[in-house]
């Protein structure tokens, strides 16, 4: 299971497609939904169609970032049409972007890009790649009140 990773780890970003890298590769359609970046790795979460009517195979996709970072598929988790690839390690330190490219026997073909926001250090909301910081909450008042002031 991806426990050992999720449960070992901290969450640090979402990346949500600013389009949604859909993209077909031996008789399986899949689309990324968004890309985790944890302390220990990253999670690129997919949805899969099958093409046909067999079952969808698990795609084959790989990681680059401008370091030239290796990222190893280590898990993978399916339930249903969705489908979790975990791949170690996580990203270094100043990353900016990230790939993901399907690796087909023919041609290893884009699918997605995604922008790194650099860490807040605060927690915030991810939207489309960036980074929202979340209000500031002013100690001891309700939300309610905040907002009236």
């Amino acid at each position: 299971m991806m426990v050992d990773h999720v449960s070992g780890g901290h969450l640090e970003r979402v990346l949500l497609p600013l389009t949604f890298g859909k993209h077909q590769s031996q008789g399986t359609e899949f689309t990324v939904l968004a890309v985790e970046i944890w302390d220990t790795g990253i999670v690129v979460n997919l949805h899969l169609a099958s093409v046909n009517e067999d079952e969808p195979q698990t795609p084959e996709i790989v990681i680059h970032d401008h370091f030239g970072t290796e990222y190893k598929l280590d898990e993978v988790a399916t339930v249903g049409s969705r489908q979790l690839q975990f791949f170690a390690p996580s990203i270094p330190e100043g990353t900016r972007s990230l790939t993901i490219r399907s690796v087909d026997p023919n041609s290893a073909s884009f699918v997605v890009a995604l922008a790194v926001p650099a860490p807040n250090g605060r927690g915030g909301e991810t939207l489309h790649g960036h980074v929202r910081r979340l209000p500031g909450r002013r100690e001891g008042l309700p939300p309610v009140e905040q907002e009236a002031s």
